[in-house]
């Protein structure tokens, strides 16, 4: 056995290792979208028919949400689910099921589909939203949670969305001329946002802006007031929440075919009874030009190459990322992407081998295209950083998201009057 396939055994060990661990972590209470359960893969949250849309139905819209993920394994699970209203700062709200949804607020999962010709077995479950059971009366935020039907206190998984009124028009701008500095390594945005059609009490207190950048949840900036406002335009600029580290485009892989390496992946290997796909050894780019590529803003698409189903036939393939690169001192590398929901654990963390003097991290993936970039989290620090790994570089194309919400002195919940994307 040479020194690269018992590498890959070791880190499969510590996969495996990570993975039962995971149980333990149900604990953990909080509201951001999570995988509590180890056998659970691939959550995916789309806009049917637009994928790269964020997870936003419209109040009495046509549009629906589909919710699938994979559960590890050949026997079907009994599942149902339950929904929860937010607040803007993603807190349950105390309303009563009857203020919220016409019907119970309990569903079971009956939409699933065995795996086909993988070698890893698995079940494909959807949900999808509005359904006969799930008829939302009231904009906001909302929280999805899994669990099996007989115990119901036990989390599987959970799962953030939110409904739109489409009540206001959000413009706005980015501009690489910021309040800090010009044409380096930030990026600021101005907002418009337009209230014409809907009446707002007092926009000093009663409104909550929220942007993200790429999806990403640590750098999330929340609003209180605008700068100015022009009749029912309500201008925020100038502000210096709103100037982002700019970063760098998103890095690309496609797992797509068990035969030949697709973008991004230098070979494959197989040790039974799985794949490795074996990726590109990235390095950093902090020095590096800026260079264009079109990519997703971190988002993964499940695709198996000769499949016309590929939610229930691409294959599940190991997957090694590795980063050429000296240890960072006083904090940790991670994984940032869609694929990891965005969050900072175990499951993300890279891990660093002073041997080869790099990172790595094996992941249990589906056949797919996925991007991806490294962020840096200082130790006992919220918010990650792109500038240590990546770069900052003004030229790159980032997405900003921009959601707006209204509450007036004696509601009782957030409204989501409606959101825009720059």
């Amino acid at each position: 056995m040479n020194n690269r396939s018992l590498r890959l055994i070791l880190l499969t060990l510590t996969l495996l290792k990570g993975a039962l661990s995971a149980v333990t972590a149900q604990d953990k209470i909080d509201t951001s979208t999570t995988i509590f359960d180890s056998s659970i893969r691939s959550l995916t949250v789309n806009i049917e028919g637009n994928r790269i849309a964020p997870p936003v139905l419209t109040l009495d819209g046509t549009d629906r949400l589909i919710i699938g993920f994979d559960i590890l394994g050949e026997d079907r699970n009994y599942l149902r689910y339950s929904i929860i209203h937010c607040s803007a700062l993603w807190q349950p709200e105390e309303l009563v099921d009857a203020e919220v949804f016409d019907g119970f607020n309990y569903a079971d999962i009956n939409d699933y589909t065995f795996s086909r010709g993988t070698t890893t077995h698995y079940v494909h479950y959807n949900i999808t939203l509005p359904n006969d059971e799930y008829r939302f009366r009231i904009s906001g935020n909302y929280l999805l949670r899994v669990y099996p039907e007989d115990d119901p206190d036990y989390t599987m998984l959970q799962v953030r969305f939110m409904v739109h009124e489409g009540a206001v028009n959000v413009g706005g701008s980015i501009t690489t001329s910021t309040d800090i500095d010009y044409n380096a390594s930030h990026q600021q945005l101005s907002l418009d946002i337009d209230t014409r059609n809907t009446y707002i009490r007092d926009p000093n207190t009663d409104l909550r802006i929220v942007v993200a950048q790429n999806g990403r949840e640590d750098n999330r900036v929340i609003l209180d007031r605008p700068s100015r406002m022009m009749g029912t335009r309500l201008i925020y600029e100038h502000i210096p929440a709103l100037i982002f580290p700019a970063g760098n485009e998103y890095r690309r892989i496609e797992t797509v075919n068990n035969l030949y390496p697709g973008m991004g992946v230098d070979h494959i290997e197989f040790h039974a009874p799985r794949y490795y796909h074996i990726v590109n050894t990235d390095k950093p780019r902090v020095h590096r030009p800026y260079q264009y590529d079109s990519t997703q803003h971190g988002r993964y698409f499940i695709r198996e190459y000769n499949s016309d189903n590929s939610d229930a036939e691409a294959d599940y393939v190991l997957t090694l990322f590795t980063l050429d690169m000296l240890r960072i001192p006083d904090g940790d590398v991670y994984l940032d992407g869609d694929f990891m929901l965005r969050g900072f654990d175990s499951t993300s963390r890279m891990e660093y081998n002073p041997e080869e003097l790099r990172y790595e991290k094996l992941l249990l993936l589906k056949q797919g295209a996925y991007n991806y970039q490294y962020l840096f989290l200082p130790d006992g620090s919220p918010r990650a950083f792109t500038a240590p790994i990546e770069g900052d570089h003004y030229q790159t194309v980032n997405e900003y998201t921009i959601y707006v919400y209204y509450r007036a002195p004696g509601d009782r919940y957030d409204r989501l009057l409606g959101f825009g994307m720059r």
